[in-house]
């Protein structure tokens, strides 16, 4: 079969291009390395539940053409992430607001709670910070800092914070608002039934092949006769960019993860809250997730999901790319190979190096099919 897009991978950037080609005419043929499509979005179906199987995702965005676009694919239902954090026996809200400073500090008033974090600051004297913890402390003072940031944060890179670089933190909201919702964007809820079936919904009259890896499927293809090969005029692939040069310059770096997902069918409420953060550096976990309050009234019984930070090494998962100096400067020397590129193109974190929020994949992923298209 010749196809006009041979296509690696089925996350939410393959498959809204995907979509918006074969929307135009185009035939298109999509592997993917997992059992499964859609990437990390990729919920499944325990209990009646929507368990997002990696990691939390929440869609939220401003951008009204792709608020628009997700609500024609399936309806979402809003939602509004209100996250809380845990400090040994302490149960602070989440983003930093005024119930998090009211309770941690007791003050009522935006006023005074400037006034604390301001007198915390000047107290350490800190012009230049030459580390992330030192940035931090002179963006929100000790207390948020110690409580709700050093061991969080610490757990995420797994390193100490004095042994990060300042650029990591540019920038820590401080809002002197009673406001828990975490996210700004006016658009903001979570897909009835869970995400998968956007991208089922993407993908009808597309050809996708699981459980094969971009290298095994050419592989694959080149056993068989000439005559019975599959062709393609173009490439989209939205796996690691370094992995498809053979790292040639070496490996880009990541942060990966790792879930223990606890099926609890006698409980219908483990922790009354969608996501709670655990911020001291000695309980090993980041988070746990409750999926049932993502969709609230769905199934009997409960599921939670534990989510570890792990050191990354090639062959494990890659989730959150470290996009230091060093990285930087060796993502810029396989950016430079793939703009040689006359048939090639890479799309999503992995293929640009960047973490994503869904929105964002989204509109990258709608520039580049009308880019390719013409329009």
């Amino acid at each position: 079969m010749h196809y006009d897009y041979l296509i690696a991978g089925t996350g939410l950037f393959a498959a809204v291009f995907a979509h918006e080609m074969r929307a135009r005419g185009r035939r298109v043929l999509l592997v993917e390395r997992r059992d499964h499509i859609a990437g990390n979005i990729y919920t499944e179906k325990v209990m009646g539940i929507s368990v997002h199987r990696y990691g939390a995702h929440i869609f939220h965005t401003s951008d009204r053409e792709v608020w628009n676009y997700v609500n024609q694919i399936v309806p979402f239902h809003p939602f509004i992430n209100s996250p809380v954090a845990v400090y040994g026996d302490e149960l602070y809200n989440l983003p930093f607001n005024m119930n998090t400073f009211s309770k941690m500090w007791n003050v009522r008033t935006p006023a005074q709670a400037k006034a604390v974090i301001a007198s915390q600051i000047e107290k350490l004297h800190i012009r230049e910070p030459k580390n992330l913890e030192e940035q931090a402390l002179s963006l929100v003072g000790t207390d948020v800092y110690e409580k709700l940031v050093k061991g969080y944060t610490e757990k995420q890179w797994g390193r100490d914070c004095r042994e990060l670089p300042a650029f990591i933190i540019k920038r820590l909201p401080l809002r002197f608002t009673y406001d828990n919702n975490y996210f700004n964007d006016p658009f903001q809820g979570i897909p009835d039934g869970g995400y998968t079936q956007i991208v089922e919904k993407l993908l009808e009259g597309c050809e996708v092949r699981t459980g094969l890896s971009y290298r095994a499927f050419l592989k694959e293809n080149e056993k068989r006769p000439a005559s019975d090969r599959d062709t393609w005029e173009k490439l989209l692939y939205t796996g690691m960019i370094d992995e498809y040069y053979g790292y040639r310059y070496g490996a880009l770096e990541y942060r990966s993860l790792r879930f223990e997902t606890e099926v609890l069918p006698e409980e219908d409420n483990y922790q009354g809250n969608a996501v709670v953060n655990y911020t001291s550096r000695d309980v090993p976990y980041t988070r746990v997730i409750e999926h049932k309050h993502f969709e609230p009234g769905v199934g009997k019984g409960t599921v939670i999901t534990r989510e570890y930070p792990a050191e990354w090494r090639q062959g494990d998962e890659p989730y959150y790319p470290i996009n230091d100096e060093k990285n930087g400067a060796l993502y810029d020397k396989y950016a430079a190979l793939a703009a040689r590129e006359k048939n090639v193109f890479f799309g999503g974190r992995l293929g640009q190096y960047q973490y994503y929020d869904m929105d964002k994949v989204i509109r990258s992923a709608l520039d580049m099919a009308r880019a390719q298209a013409g329009d």
